[in-house]
């Protein structure tokens, strides 16, 4: 664990049923007394919390901690059942936590980065005995500059069947800017991978108060007597912040008696959200680049040439570009079609794409999220070029299904896409055409190079 400071800031707000509250902790140091563990317990007796209950398809558990500890106080009596009950359990931790202990005379960061993987390690064997276990070595103190880094790794870790796992991190609203930074990297990353997404908090049980959690979602893991015992056992590896380094100035204990309490309760709980998070990863792009895919480069130029040269018709009457970027290919279908609506999650996108387009007959720009809306009406031609491997493999599916069942009659399906593996995304192109052609739509046009895949897709009867 880091320490628990953080800037003041306002208090705190209740949320609606079903929501999450704005929380934000005010300024507290983990060395000074925070709201004791009577108060919470007071809190637990007075609610019936639901018990945690994992999806039936999960069996693997992934745990994310900020720093080496984390995953022992919020979350080893989760690994211990997972264990138990055979899955595979991982822990990948952001940082080795070297920033603990400053002011040391004892161990320089980097030594302390050293003791306390070994304390993970140790710890982790402890609840789970044979998950594997990581530290990215992140910055202590920094880990909301790296966000996107972390991101990259979960999603890397999860891969392709996100449906299996069970991702467990720090609680968004914890108070600590490193906890908080992993919970949003975990949020994202299930967002992308449909992992089931669990959060725990730690620095929330001293500074917080009843109000400051979203019970509406909270969940408990309920702990008997060998369940604790091998959670108190976890947290005792990780000695450096458990007991004093030495007597000296600087090498005090970091996680005292009154905090400890705090996780020797007959249960674990956890925050379990659903819906989508925020990701704005690919607005991020479009907005910092007017040009993030080179779409003049010979490799697209020649890309659009030969997928416009793979459309069995000359021309079609009403089209659909799914994820239409800058609008590069959008200009090219114009010609091929009667009247052409490009659509695109990113508003800097769909800015973009209008300007490219302005002046062209019967070509609309708009922004749609295919995630959660698709335009009206049937269409003559759709076509889904270098998007794909940008959603989730459920979210995928379900563009698969509107898309088909979009197209007239005799309408065609263009798919484009990149065969490698974009980073930070758990499909590729390979696997994104895989899934249309998994539902008998006859093929019309297959392209396949070593850079990308081309297919054209007949309505499946």
């Amino acid at each position: 664990m880091a320490r628990g400071a953080r800037p003041g800031c306002p208090g705190t707000g209740r949320g609606r049923r079903g929501t999450r509250p704005v929380v934000t902790a005010p300024a507290f140091r983990h060395d000074r007394p925070g709201t004791p563990e009577e108060a919470w317990s007071r809190s637990l007796a007075d609610r019936d919390v639901p018990p945690l209950r994992l999806p039936a398809t999960a069996r693997r558990l992934l745990v994310l901690g900020a720093h080496p500890d984390d995953e022992a106080l919020g979350a080893s009596g989760l690994m211990r059942s997972a264990s138990l009950a055979g899955w595979e359990v991982g822990v990948l931790c952001a940082t080795s936590g070297e920033g603990s202990h400053p002011d040391s005379v004892t161990l320089s960061p980097a030594g302390l980065a050293t003791v306390r993987r070994l304390e993970l390690s140790a710890s982790v064997a402890v609840a789970a005995p044979a998950a594997t276990t990581a530290c990215l070595g992140l910055p202590d103190g920094d880990v909301a500059s790296h966000v996107d880094e972390l991101v990259d790794h979960v999603v890397a870790a999860i891969g392709t069947q996100g449906s299996e796992v069970v991702l467990c991190a720090p609680w968004r609203s914890d108070g600590h800017p490193d906890h908080e930074a992993v919970g949003r990297a975990a949020a994202i990353a299930a967002g992308r991978t449909d992992a089931h997404l669990l959060e725990y908090p730690i620095w929330l049980w001293h500074w917080g108060h009843d109000a400051d959690l979203p019970w509406d979602d909270v969940r408990r893991l309920p702990l008997d007597e060998d369940a604790r015992a091998t959670k108190r056992a976890a947290i005792a590896a990780h000695a450096t912040q458990i007991a004093p380094i030495s007597p000296a100035p600087g090498d005090e204990v970091l996680l005292t008696a009154e905090v400890l309490a705090h996780f020797d309760r007959a249960d674990e709980l956890f925050v379990e959200t659903t819906g989508r998070v925020p990701d704005d990863a690919l607005e991020r792009v479009h907005r910092d680049d007017p040009d993030p895919w080179e779409v003049d480069s010979f490799y697209e130029r020649r890309k659009r040439a030969v997928t416009l040269a793979a459309l069995p018709r000359e021309s079609y009457g009403r089209a659909l570009e799914v994820g239409c970027s800058v609008g590069a290919l959008a200009v090219d279908l114009a010609t091929r079609s009667e009247r052409l609506l490009a659509v695109d999650a990113s508003e800097a996108a769909v800015a973009a794409a209008r300007h490219r387009v302005a002046g062209l007959r019967d070509v609309e720009v708009r922004r749609i999220d295919v995630r959660t809306e698709w335009p009206d009406g049937a269409f003559d031609l759709v076509s889904i070029s270098e998007v794909g491997y940008f959603l989730s493999p459920r979210a995928l599916g379900e563009l698969v299904e509107r898309s088909l069942a979009s197209l007239t009659r005799d309408g065609h399906l263009l798919l484009c896409h990149w065969r490698h593996q974009p980073v930070g995304w758990p499909l590729a192109g390979p696997a994104v055409h895989a899934a249309f052609l998994a539902t008998g739509a006859p093929v019309l046009v297959a392209h396949d190079e070593p850079d990308f895949l081309l297919h054209v897709l007949g309505r499946p009867a």
